[in-house]
């Protein structure tokens, strides 16, 4: 199984208005993944509204995610909390429900410091007892990752990998190699942001954290398989297709729009949790089109 590596891809957490896990449909969304191919699968990321679930919530869809799994790939569990004992006991949730590894984001409301941060991860990684990346996203946990830290943390033997968003210079062959030049030689660096990750992809990295491949994976595992070869031509002509859809993404923000997508799919309707609402007709009317266009890429 390639953990941290190569497409993962981040399904929604489809609840009911009161958060309780639909468990017809979370599995569902895990066969589509696990059917396509994908290298792993990204379960309670920000995509799967980790924030918005309780522990109870977070344990189910963490076991329905790993039974229609069936160890075919990979699960790789979010368990960002604010406090340190409650993300330890996500994590302890996730090893017992059988998961393969872990997600980390240092979520906060007092601003986090690095030495804060670094007593955090440590304790959790201990506690879960299974491979952990690290998850960089400072646009929602308000807290940046800086390489001392990272490569700090990567001295730890259950921290195995990193999240990275895009890099604001565009310049990932540089990041890459300055990341690399100081952290372990099996350290996986890989990214999310799924307008960019295939230029990620193609600077040599090692992982696309991928949104989009929650909902259609193939055709996103079509454009990171053509990314990892190094086909430049067809990376254009795929990424291309994806254009409508990455503008929708950074528009309106991918959460949104994965929940349009869902409906668009003919998947039900698969409501944001509140206070987030849904997306107006004319946005849905576009997320439509979008998925379109990508009907000749891959069957979904």
């Amino acid at each position: 199984m390639a953990l941290f590596r190569g497409l993962s891809a981040f399904p929604l957490t489809p609840t009911d208005a009161d958060g309780t896990v639909r468990a017809p449909l979370l599995g569902r969304l895990i066969e589509r993944i696990v059917a396509a191919g994908a290298d792993s699968i990204g379960l309670l990321g920000s995509t799967g509204g980790y924030a918005y679930l309780s522990r109870a919530q977070r344990r189910a869809a963490v076991r329905v995610a790993v039974e229609a799994a069936g160890g075919r790939v990979p699960v790789i569990v979010g368990v960002g909390a604010l406090r340190t004992d409650a993300a330890i006991g996500l994590a302890e949730d996730a090893r017992a429900a059988g998961a393969d590894g872990l997600l980390l984001a240092p979520m906060s409301y007092t601003p986090l410091t690095d030495e804060e941060v670094f007593h955090h991860v440590a304790a959790v990684a201990e506690a879960g007892g299974l491979p952990l990346c690290l998850y960089d996203n400072p646009g929602t946990t308000h807290f940046t990752f800086t390489h001392d830290l990272i490569v700090r943390l990567a001295t730890l033997p259950p921290i195995a990998a990193v999240k990275m968003p895009l890099p604001a210079d565009g310049d990932y062959a540089g990041e890459l190699a300055r990341l690399r030049a100081r952290a372990p030689n099996a350290f996986a660096i890989g990214y999310s942001g799924d307008w960019g990750a295939a230029d990620a992809l193609l600077a040599g990295a090692d992982a696309w954290y991928s949104v989009a491949a929650g909902l259609i994976p193939a055709p996103a595992l079509a454009l990171a398989r053509a990314a990892q070869a190094g086909d430049r031509a067809e990376v254009a002509r795929i990424d291309a297709a994806f254009g409508p859809l990455w503008a929708l993404f950074r528009a309106f923000g991918s959460f949104r729009v994965m929940h349009g997508m869902a409906e668009a799919l003919g998947l039900g309707p698969v409501a944001p949790p509140r206070p987030i609402l849904p997306l107006a007709e004319v946005e849905r009317s576009r997320i439509a089109a979008a998925l379109q266009r990508l009907d000749g890429i891959a069957k979904r």
